[in-house]
């Protein structure tokens, strides 16, 4: 194992710079990763832009990205069961580079034959939707909402919902070019948003009842309107504010209802909390990735050379789904 790698760092300017930085080494309970592709999220280009010295940004020099795959390089004292040579995914700080350190216990196995140009678009998805349901108290038969379906984490959490017995899932979206799409991942019912009325298309759904629990993506104003269309003592759980962070709901919608609302955000989620999230995946989630229940959405695989080119495709609003940096051994 070489002494430095390849990385995409933030801090430099207003694009991610590759640069050779040394190679992190694993403390007690940690793992060493040899990243072979990395993914894309939301929170990369926004911390991109804060960071940037060159527009009034911090100029904190940072490995960006959150998402990889790859395999076990080597351990730490104390890291479990795992092994050199074990094929891995996760989420972790600092994972667009050639190695990655992670806590043992925040490692997901990564099923035999499932590439790392797919593997790594998942765990972000993955971790998040199933801890919203869980945190909904979600239990096989119940019916489920989601909104942004066709976002990238709401089409994980579509699947996720299906693959663990949801009787019914119902998707909004705001493109009715994407219901093809929806449907073909597990949505029953596609709510193209500004065509129909959320309330009303979801009780219709689901024979007047409203949805058990709801996965709310956007925030704004939709989450007051997932109120109505969430059945008598239903959970609604916010998890994204695509729409933004504010949100005027109707408090007799909420209290007659006796709804649950519940806020969650993975990324800020403490470590004692992680590890049980991450737990909890690995009864029944990872093997339903296994079965190809669920994959990601990814818009394109590139080699972390072009990270610009990838850059500019994310900027411009018309990525669907996710950009995939892959890490391959250097010629």
């Amino acid at each position: 194992m070489t002494d430095t790698m390849r990385a995409l760092v933030s801090g430099r300017g207003p694009e991610w710079v590759l640069a050779e930085v040394p190679v992190p080494r694993p403390g007690p309970g940690e793992v060493l990763i040899r990243n072979r592709a990395a993914a894309t999220n939301n929170a990369d280009l926004p911390m991109l832009a804060e960071a940037d010295p060159t527009n009034d940004g911090h100029g904190q020099e940072f490995i960006a990205g959150f998402e990889y795959a790859g395999e076990i390089a080597a351990l730490g004292v104390d890291t479990g069961t795992w092994q050199v040579g074990d094929p891995v995914m996760g989420s972790v700080p600092h994972a667009f580079a050639e190695y990655v350190v992670a806590d043992h216990r925040f490692v997901l196995p990564r099923p035999e034959g499932l590439e790392p140009d797919t593997a790594c678009a998942l765990p972000t998805g993955l971790l998040t939707e199933h801890g919203a349901l869980t945190a909904a108290g979600f239990a096989a038969g119940q019916s489920v909402l989601i909104t942004g379906a066709s976002t990238s984490i709401g089409f994980i959490g579509v699947q996720l919902a299906k693959a663990l017995g949801a009787s019914t899932v119902i998707g909004t979206t705001r493109s009715a070019d994407k219901r093809d799409l929806l449907t073909s991942a597990g949505v029953d019912t596609v709510i193209i948003t500004g065509e129909h009325d959320l309330a009303e298309a979801t009780l219709a759904a689901t024979g007047g009842r409203g949805a058990d629990v709801v996965l709310d993506h956007l925030a704004g104003q939709a989450f007051a309107e997932c109120l109505p269309a969430t059945a008598e003592d239903g959970h609604i759980v916010n998890i994204g504010r695509l729409a933004g962070p504010a949100s005027t709901i109707d408090l007799d919608a909420l209290s007659y209802r006796h709804l649950t609302a519940h806020g969650v955000s993975f990324g800020f989620t403490r470590d004692t909390e992680m590890a049980g999230i991450i737990a909890g995946l690995l009864p029944a989630v990872v093997p339903a990735v296994a079965r190809g229940e669920i994959r990601p959405m990814i818009d394109r695989t590139v080699d972390v050379a072009e990270s610009r080119e990838a850059a500019e495709r994310l900027r411009s609003g018309q990525a669907v789904g996710k950009v995939v940096f892959r890490l391959p051994e250097e010629a």
